[in-house]
This record gives C-alpha cells, sequence and structure tokens, in this order.
C-alpha cells in the first residue's frame, strides 16, 4: 500500500507543522533569541514567541520598552536583543523594573506567592547576563517607588510579570496612561492557578476601561491601547 505523506512534509517550512504551525519551537529569527533566553527564564516558548511577535510590532510605534519583574533575566535579553537586531536605530529604550531579590509582601486574601520568593537572582547577575546595552537602563527597587521620574514616558511595550496582586495593580495604574496609541500591555501570569491575585488586578482595573484584556491560551492575557482622539 503507497505511504500518504503526512501533509506537513508538503508544506514550506513543514517542520514547524506539530500539528498546527509553531513558530515558538525555534521558526526564523526568534531561533536566535530562544536560545539566548531559555535558559535563563521561567516563561515558557510560547510566551516568549508572543512577546516577541508582540515586541516586533511595539518596534513600529513611539516609546519605551518597560518590564516589570525581570527575575533572572531571560526575556529581558530577549527583549534587548531584539532591539539591538531590529529597533537601536529608532533608539528604543528597555526599562528593567525588579527589587532583583524576590518578592515583595504580598496579600494573603488574593496571592499565592510569599515575600522573598524568586530571590535567587541579583541585580548584578542580570546586568551581566544583558552585557553593556546603552538601550538597557536598569531600576533595582520596589514597584511604584522604581516609576517616580517616569511621568514623562511614552510606552510602546509592557511585559508585567510580577503575579501579585498589588504590584500588578500598581504599575497598571502607572503604565496604562502612559502608553502609545496601540501600544500594549503583555500580562505573562494572567491565567496561571499560582498567580489569582495577578489576574483580579486586570480585570478590576480595565472593568471601566475601554480596553477589554485579550485572554490568551497560553496563559498570558494583553491589553492593546485604543487609539484615542487628539
Amino acid at each position: 500500500m503507497r505511504r500518504v505523506p503526512p501533509v506537513s512534509d508538503s508544506l514550506p517550512d513543514g517542520g514547524f507543522y506539530t500539528p498546527l504551525f509553531s513558530p515558538w519551537d525555534g521558526y526564523g529569527d526568534f531561533a536566535h533569541l530562544l536560545r539566548l533566553a531559555e535558559p535563563h527564564t521561567l516563561v515558557s516558548r510560547d510566551r516568549m514567541y508572543l512577546l516577541y511577535a508582540f515586541a516586533l510590532n511595539a518596534l513600529r510605534l513611539p516609546g519605551e520598552f518597560w518590564e516589570c519583574g525581570v527575575y533572572k533575566g531571560g526575556t529581558a535579553l530577549l527583549l534587548a536583543e531584539l532591539i539591538d537586531m531590529r529597533g537601536a536605530s529608532v533608539g528604543t529604550a528597555l526599562h528593567l523594573f525588579d527589587t532583583f531579590e524576590g518578592m515583595p509582601e504580598t496579600d494573603k486574601r488574593v496571592d499565592l506567592h510569599n515575600r522573598g520568593d524568586f530571590a535567587d537572582t541579583s541585580l548584578k547577575a542580570v546586568r551581566r547576563l544583558i552585557g553593556q546595552c546603552e538601550h538597557v537602563v536598569f531600576h533595582p527597587g520596589w514597584i511604584p517607588e522604581t516609576f517616580a521620574g517616569m511621568e514623562g514616558s511614552i510606552i510602546a511595550l509592557a511585559h508585567i510579570d510580577l503575579d501579585v496582586y498589588r504590584s500588578v495593580w500598581d504599575s497598571c495604574e502607572f503604565i496604562y496612561p502612559r502608553l502609545a496609541n496601540s501600544a500594549v500591555m503583555l500580562f505573562d501570569d494572567y491565567g496561571f492557578p499560582t498567580c489569582p491575585g495577578a489576574r483580579r488586578a486586570v480585570d478590576e482595573l480595565f472593568c471601566e476601561k475601554p480596553e477589554v484584556p485579550i485572554v490568551l491560551p497560553t496563559g498570558q492575557a494583553a491589553v492593546i491601547k485604543l487609539p484615542r482622539n487628539t
């Protein structure tokens, strides 16, 4: 009996159909960024790919990239390298906000994490990982205190990976009014059962805003800033 080859065998880039097209397995430019970032992050490949794709779009907007919740620096490295590859010519800055010594006090009514979780990192280690990049600015300390002096910012992309209610709320409250039109806030841990406070903060803040959080099957959620009349 004649073997019928899988459909993917006759498709361009057929190896990435598993069974659907899965570029997060290392397709195109993303393959290089994945190799660099994956050893230094808890963020899965599919979530990193969505961050990469949103970042590519954000490079076409005015404004800065912000990451709130850096941990060991894997996704920060991905963004820094992407800016080097695609965005250095337009002067995109990457601002990194984290205690670099673990989580702050949490709210036991809505959070499952504890103060000091994810403390196995340091500012020195993340600086060493990122390397000497003129467009990367570190903001060590507690959110929202580390936002002081950033009131005039215009933000093209905000990657928020903070896990707990108060930190996510404070980040949303500061960042949202400073988003460029069509800019994205990407919440890494919105749908994870270990981070119920993160979801609650997003839902509460956006319940009276025109944008609706787009819940993704990866566990992330995205908010796209709707254009405002000027």
